[in-house]
């Protein structure tokens, strides 16, 4: 009882976040305006519900219904949609009604943690497209082939495989068209992870060969989290999608209803900013290969795709971690000092090697963020000469 006596802390929340946030996680996630009142005007639990005669996604007040049957369909290019908790809960759906234990789904060695743990939690087996070996960490189509093959040699019927399309480490951009004509032919279909896409970039189903499809609200569409999207082609969403014996108005993978709040609304509200983004989406990768340029000429040096396709980059630091052996707060220096000048989203205690994303920001910011790095380095190199010359003149 003493414990529930002291709970005013949890009254006085606060969120110590810099000016500029780089956080790959975070940067496509940033709400509109709009989005922001409509949080506070919908924030109560329940609050989409209020004229729910049964099923979410039929709800005509506030309009879901035609968002989600009508809207998304038209975004994504793909027969139906439906909105879930997140891209691992669309995930862990497909696999579940698609695949039966002890199945296969092929995935890239590049996918997200929560693609294996979907798998593992349908009792399925994974076996992985490898990527190629450093800078590039590739996906090719002639991997899924070999991996298809792999797992047939293991006497395994391989259902699903599974794209990361970009990885959330390198954010590179595998060929999907060709890996979803591979999967096809041995007839596989294709899940596309856009979780780090949908909502950034112009993304359509049909053209990529993806037969599924999920997306991220709250790390690509300008909406507070947990939310994302499930789309299907009609061949498969006859049973991803499929009612309940029981319960006629419930879909079972989904749990009847899924998000059934705040960020409903706030994706449903930052939506028209979305679609023109995804509209700018050569101005996004412009700033980006910028960037990246920027960031080698200081001899941090990115990794993946070149020339890059995505805002998510990942750079090999050597220079910082080498200041980070002397530097005050060892390899905590970098968050601090890059926080005094404004910048978060790199890890607290990464040095050698991080990600970052340049999305939404404009040259100037992003050159704030660059002077912030080339003056940290500067000034660290230039006190460790210092000391390296003081010695030599008082051992001579």
């Amino acid at each position: 009882m003493q414990m529930l006596e002291n709970l005013e802390k949890f009254t006085r929340l606060k969120r110590d976040v810099a000016q500029i946030n780089v956080d790959p996680l975070q940067r496509g996630g940033i709400l509109t305006p709009e989005a922001k009142a409509a949080l506070v005007e919908w924030g109560d639990g329940y609050s989409i519900c209020d004229f729910c005669a049964g099923m979410l996604d039929h709800i005509k007040n506030p309009p879901v219904e035609e968002f989600v049957h009508s809207i998304l369909p038209e975004f994504l290019d793909i027969d139906e949609v439906r909105v879930t908790h997140g891209a691992r809960e669309g995930k862990f759906a497909a696999m579940h009604c698609l695949c039966q234990k002890g199945d296969f789904v092929v995935m890239d060695g590049n996918a997200h943690y929560t693609s294996v743990l979907a798998a593992e939690r349908a009792g399925l087996n994974v076996e992985y497209v490898p990527p190629s070996k450093e800078p590039d960490y590739a996906i090719s189509s002639e991997g899924y082939a070999l991996a298809i093959e792999r797992a047939y040699e293991k006497k395994g019927n391989v259902t699903l495989a599974l794209l990361t399309y970009p990885d959330g480490n390198y954010g590179n951009l595998a060929d999907a068209r060709a890996i979803a004509d591979v999967c096809h032919d041995y007839g596989v279909p294709l899940l596309l992870n856009g979780a780090y896409s949908v909502g950034r970039m112009p993304v359509k189903a049909r053209e990529l060969g993806a037969d599924i499809i999920v997306g991220s609200g709250h790390k690509s569409m300008a909406a507070c989290g947990p939310v994302g999207v499930l789309g299907a082609s009609e061949e498969y969403a006859r049973i991803i999608f499929r009612p309940s014996a029981t319960k006629k108005n419930k879909e079972v993978e989904l749990l009847g209803c899924t998000v059934r709040g705040a960020p409903l609304i706030t994706l449903m509200v930052s939506f028209p900013t979305v679609v023109e983004r995804v509209g700018r989406w050569p101005e996004e990768l412009e700033n980006a290969r910028w960037f990246s340029s920027e960031m080698e000429k200081m001899d941090l040096v990115q990794v993946g795709d070149r020339p890059h396709n995505h805002d998510l980059m990942f750079f090999l630091t050597e220079r910082l971690y080498d200041i980070s052996q002397t530097a005050k707060g060892g390899r905590y220096f970098l968050y601090r000092e890059m926080k005094d000048r404004g910048v978060c989203g790199i890890k607290p205690g990464l040095t050698r090697q991080f990600k970052l994303s340049t999305y939404g920001l404009g040259r100037p910011e992003l050159e704030v963020v660059l002077n912030a790095l080339s003056e940290i380095i500067e000034s660290h190199e230039k006190d460790e000469k210092g000391d390296k010359n003081e010695k030599g003149a008082n051992g001579s």
